[in-house]
């Protein structure tokens, strides 16, 4: 077929002429959209699909060093209501609605919530509620000074009005927070550290110094709008935070501060530190930090010992004849005849703590300095040595390690403070008192570290308070040992003085820190705390310590104790050495009682203790290490065990909706959930298992009834420890 071209030219231009005008055409409409249309997409847009919002993670949990729950998050829930909500602030039909679905349903409302907070009476509820009607108020909370747990929020969703699929109808806003929850309640509280629970965000401790691992990383979602509804559409989910593993023992963190708050109300303290740490790896098994408040009685309150400047009194006496003997410049043979007690250097009378009743009226070598706390004696061999060189003393303080900054993680943490020799508040008699303990201000921390490198045969290692970083239980990052300084002295100083510290407690000031069973070492402390920049006055402070270690020839722990009393008589070997010594006994007990396990047969495979609860998690476990297990009704989760020696059996826990369940033998987690799936309010005492709850079992439920569980880790070692523990408080 022959073409002609006429045709096919006058086809071409009006296809091209065709092709322009729906061009323009779409160029046309597009402008429109852009221009005039522009508002008009933009609001349709927003009706079908709602801005991109933040998925909150779950904060990590903080353990213990053996894995107990220190502090863990629980959702509780604020919910406000907007009264002018869905145009009722500009339509009066709209308004009118609103004003009758309120009050037509509001007896109802405020019945319900009675029951769900009982301690509100009805009438109550519609007064505040009413008041906020009246006001028009766009933010009305409804639980003031309360926040909801998950169940209570569930029950007042299902309420009239309230449980409108329309939000914007019924006014509803809901705020939901991570609760911070410690199931050792106040135990270590200053050292776990604080949340603000308005803005779920971290306070102090190891809440702060660690958020960035604990927070996670929020996820990503919007709300598309299908029919008349919004539907949640997550684009990213969150990231969970990690848990924390710290080197907290709970039962050594119990121990330490029983023994100090005992002591404390004896001599009418008002502040006491306790720290122990594990010699070899730094691992701060327990700190604690009291504090007396009005009501008379003892809280964690400031970190004192990472954030208190306090003059250690003579436990300094320790470095600066340490740094003596690193320079040789003495030997423990040297002698100082400290006379009658009293001594005038530089102006100055230097007194011993005897010197009223004529001293010691002869000559010191320098462990007998050291053993009987001469503060003549040590300023004497400062002051000799090192008059005409100051700086060099300074010097060898930061070579020892006592003034090294310790960079620990904590918001607040304070360094060591050495009166340098170019401060304007230096003086000819700063370097004989800066020799017994004044005109420096250490932190309790700092002490605590340097005596720990003594201990550990002379290397200095940071405080640890986290060991790791766990994800669904497992340790997915250690945290390694940190050595600040290899050798602090060298060997034969090091040697010299750890024998001095040993007979300052088997001979000397520390005799009551000495334990019958073991060798301890250390060194006491008294100081005399300036009240408004002197140390004269009537009511006179003393901070009393001891710092040492235990056992002398295999050191494991290091152990700092400091307290502030008014009056005198004040002595760190009199009033701290027995807290030391208690505690060093009850810690030692528990190592011995612990190694004791090690003798159990290789080939033996023990049946272990299993706690009522999910049974399917307790199979999981029992499967993975070969025990045999069984259960007369599988299809029941919940479910008690009873260890027979070659297997465990499980029996089903049935309980009426209505009446209390039994939650004997169960561990924390389990029965909180299985009373507060009824309905229970739930106080907790202790940890392990449960022995003891307030409301018996099979008892009918009433509304809002709150109950209490008490717990023991166990039962047969307590009973017989009762005499050492009698004055263990209540978790």
């Amino acid at each position: 077929m022959k073409f002609e071209k006429k045709y096919i030219s006058g086809r071409f231009i009006v296809v091209v002429i065709l092709a322009m005008l729906i061009g323009m055409a779409i160029l046309a409409r597009a402008l429109y959209t852009m221009t005039a249309g522009h508002e008009h997409w933009t609001k349709m847009a927003k009706v079908f699909v709602i801005d991109s919002t933040n998925i909150k993670p779950n904060r990590g949990n903080i353990l213990s060093c053996d894995g107990l729950l220190m502090a863990s998050s629980l959702p509780d829930y604020k919910i406000y209501l907007d009264f002018k909500s869905g145009g009722a602030d500009k339509d009066p039909e709209i308004y009118a609605k609103k004003d009758t679905l309120f009050h037509e349903n509001l007896d109802s409302i405020c019945a319900g919530l009675s029951k769900i907070i009982p301690d509100w009476t009805p009438e109550k509820f519609k007064e505040h509620l009413e008041k906020g009607w009246k006001k028009g108020s766009r933010y009305y909370d409804v639980t003031p000074g309360r926040h909801l747990s998950y169940i209570q929020f569930n029950e007042v969703m299902s309420l009239p009005m309230f449980n409108l699929p329309n939000k914007n109808e019924s006014g509803v806003s809901i705020l939901p927070r991570n609760n911070r929850k410690k199931p050792f309640g106040s135990l270590a509280k200053r050292t776990l550290g604080e949340m603000f629970g308005a803005k779920d965000s971290a306070r102090s401790g190891i809440e702060l110094a660690y958020d960035s691992l604990l927070r996670g990383k929020p996820g990503k979602g919007h709300k598309k709008k299908v029919r008349s509804n919004y539907t949640e559409i997550v684009d990213r989910e969150p990231e969970n935070g990690y848990d924390l593993l710290t080197t907290i023992d709970v039962s050594m963190q119990d121990i330490c501060e029983s023994t100090l708050r005992d002591q404390l109300k004896f001599l009418n303290g008002d502040m006491g530190v306790v720290i122990l740490m594990e010699t070899k790896t730094g691992d701060i098994k327990a700190i604690v930090n009291l504090m007396r408040y009005d009501d008379g009685n003892y809280y964690e309150a400031a970190n004192f010992a990472l954030a208190s400047l306090m003059e250690p009194g003579s436990t300094f006496k320790t470095a600066s004849l340490l740094v003596a003997l690193d320079d040789g410049v003495i030997t423990p043979d040297d002698r100082v005849d400290v006379g009658c007690g009293v001594l005038k250097m530089h102006g100055s009378l230097m007194k011993d703590h005897n010197w009223t009743r004529g001293g010691y009226n002869k000559a010191l070598d320098v462990t007998e300095i050291m053993m009987y706390s001469s503060n003549v004696g040590t300023s004497v061999l400062i002051d000799n040595n090192y008059g005409s060189n100051p700086q060099k003393f300074v010097d060898g303080l930061k070579r020892i390690g006592i003034g090294e900054p310790l960079n620990l993680p904590f918001t607040g943490m304070a360094d060591p403070r050495i009166r340098q020799t170019d401060s304007k508040y230096w003086s000819k008699t700063s370097l004989a008192w800066m020799s017994i303990g004044y005109e420096n201000q250490i932190p309790p921390i700092s002490t605590a570290a340097f005596y720990n490198a003594i201990a550990n045969d002379g290397k200095m290692v940071r405080p640890r308070f986290v060991k790791g970083i766990m994800k669904d239980g497992e340790l997915v990052k250690e945290f390694p040992v940190e050595v600040i300084k290899e050798k602090i002295c060298n060997d034969k100083a090091l040697k010299d003085m750890q024998t001095i510290l040993e007979k300052v407690v088997s001979i000397g000031t520390g005799k009551k820190a000495g334990n019958k069973h073991f060798p301890v070492s250390g060194k006491t402390g008294t100081a005399q705390i300036a009240m408004g920049g002197n140390y004269r006055g009537g009511n006179m402070w003393y901070l009393v310590s001891f710092c040492g270690y235990f056992p002398s020839d295999n050191p494991q722990y290091t152990c700092m104790v400091a307290m502030r009393k008014p009056g005198y008589p004040a002595s760190g070997g009199t009033h701290a050495g027995p807290v030391f010594s208690a505690i060093a006994q009850k810690v030692y007990s528990k190592r011995l009682a612990t190694d004791i396990s090690k003798a159990q047969d290789s080939t033996s495979c023990p049946i272990p203790d299993v706690k009522t609860g999910d049974m399917e998690a307790a199979q999981d476990v029992l499967e993975e290490f070969g025990i045999r297990s069984s259960s007369s009704n599988p299809s029941i989760s919940w479910q008690t065990a009873e260890n027979t020696g070659s297997k465990i059996n499980f029996t089903p826990v049935t309980t009426d909706d209505n009446l209390v369940p039994d939650v004997t033998g169960m561990g924390a987690r389990d029965a909180v959930f299985a009373l507060e799936s009824k309905g229970l309010k739930v106080k907790i005492n202790g940890y392990g298992k449960v022995v003891k709850q307030s409301i018996p079992a099979g008892r009918e439920i009433q509304d809002g009834q709150e109950i209490s569980i008490t717990f023991d880790r166990n039962t047969a070692e307590k009973k017989t420890t009762n005499n050492e523990q009698h004055n263990s408080h209540n978790i």
